[in-house]
Order: structure tokens, then C-alpha cells, then sequence
């Protein structure tokens, strides 16, 4: 009895401080995004004096009024959704191929190819070198930049190609007696049970393609009509920094002059942050259930 009261005392301390310990790890991780979701509710210059926590002291919807100001910024989300959607489509589908291709034993090829896309992780020629070669084949000042570079990634390649050569390799015998050739057995067996990589690796081709800028200043700063949501969010936090060199010079003159309808770069940066990373909170709780599942799977291999 002894031994047994004393077990339930050690499991019991022991999950009051896991519950304590993960506690403070959740709120650790959970406190950054919901203070940045209240500065960006809170009244600008009220936000300078600090102290903002959990919730506005001051609400307003001003910094999400600048942030929607202009109209180009529709136009930039439209281009945004429609890059993620293809780069995501194409990227998954043409990696899954390859992937397949490259899993088969039989592909004589299939070892040199292999290691050609994994040498591309660790070997890149530089930007320079990427800049001309994307000038090169016409892609600057185009759409397409955005979606053909990232047809196929290698690090995702390597994932996909893991969890194929993990599935029974009967399953394929089965439909090459059935009559079945290599591109229908890729679409109608091998795809559908792939799902689980394949709903992993989207999630993070989505989630790059939709938080990248970085391209659309270096291949197409020069057409406004083929800026993305990112970059039109990273040109407005610029402005306003250039506009407030300081937040407390800007603080102290508009709450002397009474003006409570200006923006200041800590409210606007926290405002473009609930804006730019709002989109993928909503698909993320879909995609979760295929994330743990297809990212163990496809990452070993027996």
C-alpha cells in the first residue's frame, strides 16, 4: 500500500509540473501573436506609452483603415492567393511526379537524378548569378517568376520520395497486371495514398509562397500590377518608418496636437503582421490533421 500511495504522489507531482511546465511554454509561444493582435486594435499614439498586454486600452480600427487605404492593396492580396494557389498545385504535383519517378528501382537513372536534386539544397550559384539567369529566360517583369522556379524543391522532393518507397510495393504489381502504365498508376494509386506527405508539403509550399516579397522586389519591383500582398505590406511599413523617425518625437507632437488619427511604425508593423499571417490561420487547422502523419512518414526511412 505503501508503494502504491507513493507512486500515485510521484505520478501526481509529476503531471502538476508537466501542466505547469507546458503552461508556461504555451504561454510563452501563444503571448507574442495575441499582444501583436492588441497593438494593432489599440489607438496608435496611446500604443507609444507602452503597456499594451493582452488587450487595447484604447481600441481603434485606424491602423487597419491605413493599411487599407489605398486600393492597390486588394489588387495585391488577388495576386498573392493566385500565386499561392498555382505555386502550390504545380509545385505538389510535379514534385510527386518526379518523386515517383525517382522512387521506382527499376529507373536506371533513378541514383544520379537523385543526387543531382539533392546536391541543389547545399549548392546554389548566388543571386547575382539567379538574376540573370531568370532575365535570361524572359521571367523578370513576369508572372510566371513566380511559378517556375518553384516547380520543383528538392528538400520536399526528398520527403515525397521517402514515403513513396515506404508504400507496398504489391499495391503497384497490382495495377501493372491490371493494365495500368506508370502515369496511371502515379494518378490513381499512388497520389491518392500520398495524401498525407502531399497535404504537408502544400501546406509548406503554401505558406512560402504566400509570405515571400523578397522576389517580387528583385524580378518585378517595376510592375505594380504584379506586386504581392507582402511586398505592398512591406513598402507601406517603410513609409511609415520614413515618415516617423522616431515614435516618441511623433507621439509627444500628435498627443500635444490631439491627433489620435495617425499611425506610427509599431502600430502599422503589428496591424500588417494580423494581415499577412491571418490568411494561413484560417487554412492551417484544415491542413493539421495530415501535418504529423505525413511529415513522420515521409522523414523515415526503415
Amino acid at each position: 500500500m505503501k508503494v502504491g500511495s507513493a507512486s500515485r504522489i510521484e505520478d501526481m507531482v509529476f503531471n502538476t509540473v508537466n501542466v505547469i511546465i507546458m503552461s508556461l511554454v504555451v504561454l510563452c509561444t501563444f503571448y507574442p501573436f495575441w499582444n501583436t493582435i492588441a497593438i494593432s486594435f489599440n489607438e496608435a499614439t496611446d500604443t507609444i506609452r507602452g503597456g499594451v498586454t493582452f488587450f487595447p486600452r484604447k481600441f481603434s480600427l485606424q491602423n487597419y483603415r491605413a493599411v487599407f487605404a489605398s486600393g492597390t492593396i486588394y489588387h495585391a492580396f488577388f495576386i498573392s492567393v493566385i500565386r499561392t494557389v498555382i505555386n502550390t498545385v504545380t509545385s505538389v504535383f510535379f514534385t510527386a511526379m518526379i518523386a515517383y519517378a525517382l522512387s521506382r528501382r527499376e529507373f536506371v537513372l533513378c541514383k544520379p537524378l537523385t543526387l543531382i536534386l539533392v546536391l541543389s539544397m547545399y549548392i546554389n550559384a548566388g543571386l547575382i548569378p539567379t538574376y540573370f539567369l531568370m532575365r535570361g529566360l524572359g521571367l523578370t517583369n513576369s508572372f510566371l517568376v513566380y511559378i517556375v522556379p518553384g516547380v520543383v524543391n528538392a528538400f520536399n522532393f526528398v520527403v515525397i520520395r521517402t514515403y513513396m518507397k515506404n508504400l507496398p510495393e504489391s499495391i503497384i504489381e497490382s495495377a501493372r497486371i491490371d493494365g495500368y502504365g506508370d502515369f496511371l498508376i502515379f494518378l490513381r494509386i499512388i497520389f491518392p495514398l500520398s495524401v498525407p506527405v502531399l497535404a504537408t508539403i502544400a501546406l509548406f509550399v503554401a505558406v512560402g509562397a504566400w509570405n515571400a516579397w523578397f522576389d517580387t522586389m528583385i524580378y518585378n519591383s517595376g510592375r505594380s500590377y504584379l506586386h504581392t500582398l507582402q511586398y505592398k505590406l512591406m513598402e507601406y511599413l517603410q513609409a511609415s518608418q520614413s515618415q516617423a523617425k522616431t515614435a516618441a518625437d511623433v507621439g509627444a507632437m500628435s498627443m500635444s496636437q490631439g491627433n489620435s488619427s495617425m499611425v506610427t511604425p509599431v502600430s502599422i508593423r503589428a496591424a500588417i503582421t494580423v494581415v499577412a499571417a491571418l490568411p494561413i490561420l484560417i487554412v492551417y487547422p484544415f491542413m493539421q490533421r495530415y501535418f504529423v502523419v505525413g511529415l513522420n512518414v515521409g522523414g523515415v526511412k526503415e
